[in-house]
This record gives C-alpha cells, structure tokens and sequence, in this order.
C-alpha cells in the first residue's frame, strides 16, 4: 500500500513530456486540462476564458498563454490545426470549423473511470502525443489503485453546493466506488436531495462537492441556507471534493478517491 501511494505521488510530481505536435486550441475549460497537458506551450493557439479560473484543474499552467473567445472569428483567427471541445462551441461553430479542414476533438461525456482512459487515449491520438496520454493514465491508474477498497464498503451521500445529489451512472458515484465506499443515494443519476430524508436518517459521512466555490448564493436553492442542514453537515463527518476534479471527465478525477482514502484510513473505526 505504502509502495502504491509513494508511486502515485512520484507520477503526479512528474512533468508529462511532449513532442512538437499540431498547432491546438481549446472550446472551454475542459478540453484547455486536455490541452494543457498534452500539448507543448508552443503548439497552444489558445484557450478558452475559463482557462484561469478557480475551478481550472492546470490554471497554473495557463498562465502566459492566449484566452479566445468562442467565436468562429476568434477561432478561425486562431488559425488551429485541430480544435479540442468538451461542451463548447454551437454546431454552426463546429461546421464551419470542420468545413475548413480544422479537425474538431469532442471529450466524451464519461462516467467512469474506463471512459476517462479512452477520452485521454482519443484526445493524445489526435495532439500527436500518445505516450504522453498513457503516462497521464498511468497516474490516474495509480491513484485508483492505491485508493482501492479503503472505504470498507462504509456508506456516504454525496452532495452538492446546488442541493443535489447523485446515484449509480455518473462519474461522482465512480470516485466514491473506487476509493471502498458505498453511494446512499437511492436514483441513478442527479436528483435532488430529500432534506427531510437526511434529517430523519443521515449518513456517518457526506461526501460534499462544489463547495469551494461562491457559485451556491446565486443558485435557486442552496444548502447553505437551510440551517438544519448545515447543523447536520456540521456535527457529521465529511469530505470536499473541490470543483475543480468535479467539471470534467479527466485523469484528475483520480484525485477524489485518493482524498476519500485519505479520510477512510484516518478514521479506520468510524463505521
């Protein structure tokens, strides 16, 4: 276990190396952590305006590299060889990007860890930088493996900002799976959360995410207004997923089961 952790620490403190590739450029936040870590600065004809945001995953690295709008004047302006999306760009964009010969690189929507890979492997084949995809999933499969089977089979609920939570068939319920633990939440999917359910019968542990950021005021409901919950989250155990591994279906969502073993193996007795 010890050898498994200090392996992962060494892959996430190692600088994924590339080769000159296309000339890139990215359609929102998502595909810039593509980019950003498979592209070389050079090849980088520009990101999205979220690039450097809070909730940017690799903002650090975005510093000192050009913003664009997501605009077929910007984009074409860009001149790219090969555009990288998620869930920018309007179809109108995309063909006019594709009828000028610029390929257009489309991050799935996975929910698992398996999707994760083949995003990682689609989005490298198409940059030119294979081996650097593989070495990223290599630190996502050792960050899986070292968090594997910590939470016991202990129960959580997970919760968001928003007031939602979310069952079996989406990413979150992915993380709280590969670090032991078992999803409480009754429906696939996202749904809302039943705040008399949780007062009447609530978890040992609320796994909690989007809190990090301010967004929850703006929301039409946010838990951080019912004081019931928020006395209930308080005298509960948790554990903060932030919202940046949250947005986007990449490598770094390896980071929420290493953050959930972290707690299970500081509290091997609260069950």
């Amino acid at each position: 276990m010890r050898a498994a952790t200090a392996l992962a620490a060494v892959l996430l403190l190692s600088p994924v190396v590339c080769l000159a590739g296309p000339r890139v450029m990215s359609l929102d936040q998502c595909a810039d952590q593509y980019v950003l870590a498979l592209s070389p600065r050079g090849d980088v004809a520009g990101l999205s305006t979220r690039a450097r945001n809070a909730d940017s995953y690799l903002r650090g690295a975005a510093i000192g590299l050009p913003e664009r709008r997501t605009t077929a004047e910007s984009a074409l302006g860009a001149a790219p060889d090969v555009v990288v999306r998620y869930w920018g760009g309007d179809d109108r964009l995309l063909s006019d990007l594709k009828r000028r010969g610029i390929r257009v690189l489309t991050i799935d929507d996975a929910s698992d860890f398996p999707g994760i890979a083949g995003n990682i492997r689609r989005v490298a084949a198409g940059l030119g930088a294979p081996g650097a995809g593989e070495r990223l999933i290599g630190r996502m499969n050792a960050q899986l493996a070292a968090a594997a089977g910590a939470g016991g089979g202990r129960g959580v609920y997970y919760l968001t900002s928003g007031g939602d939570t979310a069952g079996a068939g989406v990413l979150v319920d992915a993380m709280i799976r590969a670090a032991g633990f078992s999803n409480l939440a009754a429906r696939p999917g996202y749904s809302a959360i039943s705040l008399e359910r949780l007062l009447l019968r609530p978890p040992r542990l609320f796994v909690l995410g989007f809190f990090d950021q301010d967004m929850a005021a703006g929301e039409r409901w946010s838990v951080g207004r019912e004081a019931a919950l928020r006395r209930l989250i308080a005298h509960r155990q948790s554990v903060s997923l932030p919202a940046a591994i949250l947005g986007c279906p990449a490598w770094f969502a390896a980071d929420g089961p290493t953050r959930l073993a972290a707690w299970a193996r500081a509290h091997p007795g609260d069950r």
